[in-house]
């Protein structure tokens, strides 16, 4: 009944900071105190003030787990009401707050929001560090980060800190396991909606976002306005230790990986790590065995997007690769620098034991096991592709790989692995390469 009274009672008390309302002198009381920035509520456990008790109480729950609204639906449980009342949506499909100026719909009200940015192009929000200007004030703070380092979202099972609230929330999807995002059409699940989404595509391979400038099409705006800014020649992100500039932060951060020597990115399987994401993500498909992209011509199925592309010219014939000093055409670009090698002489793969150099990474490595095992005259390579029994010396045959031109249908391997083509069947300790 008090909260009731709420919304029939005449709102008689007026912030004189903003234009709001309220029925009782006790809730302007409380509003004000946005105003004055005072935080007399302190939590217990930690250093953190609030302005009111009931934002203290949830705070609370992130010391004791506490997570008193439950899911009728599955098993999962929140700390805060407001949370479960957007995960509920997920298993109703309701989408409440509708844009008036498009035909999409959003969960989360602050979605809307931003998305009406994209409508009026407003950025009101300039950050005082840089030339950059933002639609949100929630952009800009997030944004300012960059500038301060600051990282004040904490996983509590793990040393690592963040600048923004939900990249925390998917990094401890890393602890837990959860994979919220269902794909509709098979039984695939990810952490990630973005993942969601970038799968969903190897079923429809639609690009919907198609840039206006040339035929390119993309899979989500955001890289089509990436995509956009080479156009443009737009590169407002500076490199601090060197003079590259780039279109998209994200691209100066892995450039700066190459300064630092930073490999954020571990595999779980083995010891490797990598710079990218992207990267480790295609690794991780050497061990899973996964081959999410299937051609829709054929039954071949493939780890890699841009294998699937190169499978496809197959089909349709298309080699866009074309020698300008002979009349020769390719399907794929690594097939094309090999062979402009060929009018060149360029031999860029050096061995670090001899004056020897190599036009291609096969005969190079092939060169590599000469210096590093005894002459046992064995034939030490098998050939992978279908039917073909031959198996190669790497001590007697011709260390270069003639430009020969292979049917893809007797190939029984994904390109990704060309440089495993050759099997070798003797036992190498990894210790014995520079």
């Amino acid at each position: 009944m008090d909260h009731l009274k709420r919304h029939t009672v005449e709102k008689l008390h007026e912030c004189s900071n903003y234009d709001k309302f309220f029925a009782y002198n006790n809730d302007l009381q409380t509003h004000l105190k946005k105003h004055t920035g005072k935080k007399i509520y302190k939590c217990s456990q930690c250093d953190k003030a609030f302005s009111n008790n009931t934002n203290l109480q949830k705070h609370l729950r992130t010391h004791t787990g506490e997570k008193p609204y439950q899911c009728s639906q599955c098993d999962k449980a929140f700390t805060q009401k407001s949370a479960l009342i957007r995960h509920q949506c997920t298993h109703t499909g309701e989408k409440q707050y509708q844009c008036n100026q498009c035909d999409k719909a959003f969960i989360q009200k602050s979605t809307l929001i931003s998305h009406h940015g994209t409508h009026t192009r407003e950025k009101t929000y300039q950050c005082s560090q840089c030339c950059m200007v933002f639609s949100y004030k929630g952009a800009l703070l997030n944004h300012q980060r960059t500038h301060t380092n600051e990282k004040p979202y904490q996983c509590i099972q793990c040393e690592k800190a963040f600048s923004q609230k939900n990249i925390l929330i998917k990094h401890m999807r890393t602890h837990t396991g959860e994979k919220p995002y269902q794909c509709s059409q098979c039984d695939k699940a990810f952490s990630q909606n973005s993942g969601l989404k970038d799968h969903l595509w190897t079923h429809t391979m639609e690009r919907p976002y198609k840039c206006s400038h040339c035929d390119k099409g993309f899979t989500n705006n955001s890289n089509l306005t990436r995509h956009l800014m080479a156009h443009a020649n737009e590169k407002p992100y500076q490199c601090s230790q060197c003079d590259m500039a780039f279109s998209h932060n994200t691209n100066l951060i892995i450039h700066m990986r190459t300064h630092t020597g930073e490999e954020p990115f571990k595999c779980r399987h083995c010891d490797k790590v990598f710079s990218q994401k992207g990267n480790l993500r295609s690794h991780l498909r050497t061990h899973t065995g996964e081959k999410p992209y299937q051609c829709s011509q054929c039954d071949k199925a493939f780890s890699h997007n841009n294998n699937l592309k190169n499978h496809l010219r197959i089909h349709t014939g298309e080699k866009p690769y074309q020698c300008s000093q002979c009349d020769k055409a390719f399907i794929d670009n690594s097939n094309f620098i090999k062979h402009k090698r060929t009018h060149t002489l360029e031999k860029p793969y050096q061995c670090s034991q001899c004056d020897q150099s190599f036009s291609n990474k096969n005969a190079h490595i092939k060169h590599q096991w000469a210096h590093s095992e005894p002459h046992t005259g064995e034939n030490s390579y098998q050939c992978k592709l279908k039917n073909h029994k031959r198996s190669y010396n790497i001590y007697t045959d011709n260390l270069s790989e003639p430009e020969v031109e292979v049917n893809e249908d007797q190939m029984d391997y994904d390109k990704s692995d060309m440089d495993n083509l050759f099997e070798p069947k003797i036992e190498v300790k990894e210790e014995q390469f520079i």
